[in-house]
């Protein structure tokens, strides 16, 4: 059984709602934990692509992803949990764990069950939540994984989602 319904959260998914590219995080992270996300991306079967300004390379450790100058070229960590979905990872700060997900790629039911299966293996991993906030709005989950739960569940009304503004543009 899926952690959510399609016709429940159908409002979370709308691109025009919710800016076509959300946010996810895991907040209060650490070098360890980056190092465990590292860990589940190399031994899950996703296909993956790292690179530093563009340029695709092995994935180093954590450590040294992280402890890179901050003038350094543009991290990026390509995942695809399924072909046709892309989450991106931008390893920045020890302090949190941050990546997109374009909900153009997550419609219908199965989407729902992409993302919740993704979520829930890195929250699962770390034993951390894992929030999603509409582009932009860093302050406001609207859902996400929870340990205790040990599923995604709900964090706001859908049917109280209101137009972003510039949402529906692609950013």
């Amino acid at each position: 059984m899926s952690d959510l319904l399609w016709d429940d959260v159908r409002n979370f998914f709308d691109p025009d709602l919710m800016g076509a590219l959300p946010d996810v995080s895991v907040a209060d992270a650490s070098v360890e934990d980056w190092q465990m996300v590292f860990d589940l991306v190399r031994s899950s079967g996703w296909t993956w692509e790292y690179s530093e300004g563009g340029v695709a390379g092995p994935l180093p450790s954590a450590a040294e992803v992280l402890a890179r100058p901050a003038d350094a070229e543009t991290v990026d960590l390509r995942v695809w949990p399924v072909p046709e979905v892309l989450a991106i990872f931008r390893p920045m700060s020890a302090d949190e764990i941050d990546f997109d997900v374009d909900l153009r790629e997550l419609q219908g039911q199965e989407g729902v069950d992409v993302l919740c299966g993704f979520l829930g293996a890195i929250g699962g991993r770390l034993g951390k939540p894992v929030r999603m906030t509409a582009e932009g709005d860093w302050g406001n989950p609207v859902l996400g994984f929870d340990p205790a739960a040990d599923c995604v569940v709900l964090l706001a009304d859908p049917l109280g989602v209101q137009l972003l503004p510039g949402a529906g543009r692609d950013s």
